[in-house]
């Protein structure tokens, strides 16, 4: 009697993991039972992945360069000035590839003339480097919105593909007639979400790190304005 009882725990188990196994289904299954569809968009969503991916590390590296400045910088550039070395201090800033030093150098040039000439020189200056600081980041914000709305795209496509089965199934609902509509609603809108994430995460990564550049550069430039309005 035991041995019978042994026997049917072990039928069970094995029917109960043969089971388990029938219903595993790994991702590239999943697309690919989406039809071709489901295919495309996954795609296409794919490739939005890869352009966000670059935009998202290219920046990051470029802004990360772009922050890098000297700490005894604003001091060498106020000694030169003050010594009335100005070859100096423009020699001292084109030195420097960054943001700030290009800011401080423009404003040396424009040194002898009025201060607001010398700020308004300084500010549209600051604004063709906020631009190229922001150089493509509109793009991962449009692949951010975008690719939720082909996610959802996939999803309606889906769902007519199982109904359009539905209605030529001849009267007989069967679960086989409607999985590749169903695959194809469900593994869109799953893939569109996760690029969706990934896009908004890192566009506002990017936009934090570029405001700290921006707080960088409006600093020295305030500093360098301060030290010319100095009484001599």
């Amino acid at each position: 009697m035991l041995n019978i009882l042994l026997l049917n725990t072990q039928d069970g188990a094995e029917v109960l993991t043969d089971e388990s196994v029938e219903k595993t289904l790994s991702i590239i299954e999943l697309i690919s039972s989406g039809g071709a569809a489901g295919q495309v968009i996954i795609a296409l969503l794919f490739l939005l992945l890869i352009v966000a991916s670059y935009i998202y590390f290219e920046r990051i590296f470029a802004i990360k360069a772009a922050s890098k400045v000297d700490a005894n910088f604003m001091n060498q550039i106020k000694d030169h000035v003050s010594n009335g070395k100005i070859d100096s201090a423009q020699m001292l800033c084109a030195q420097v590839n960054s943001p700030v030093s290009r800011l401080i150098g423009k404003g040396i040039s424009r040194i002898g003339k009025p201060l607001a000439d010398i700020n308004t020189a300084i500010e549209n200056a600051g604004r063709l480097e906020i631009y190229g600081l922001e150089k493509n980041v509109s793009i991962l914000a449009t692949i951010s919105g975008a690719a939720p709305m082909i996610g959802f795209l996939g999803t309606v496509v889906g769902m007519i593909l199982a109904i359009f089965e539905l209605a030529n199934a001849g009267g007989t609902i069967e679960m086989d007639v409607l999985a590749g509509g169903l695959y194809t609603a469900m593994t869109t809108t799953v893939a569109g979400l996760i690029v969706g994430i990934i896009g908004y995460i890192a566009y506002n990564h990017l936009v934090v790190r570029t405001d700290k550049v921006v707080y960088q550069m409006e600093a020295n430039s305030l500093e360098f304005l301060d030290h010319l309005n100095e009484p001599t």
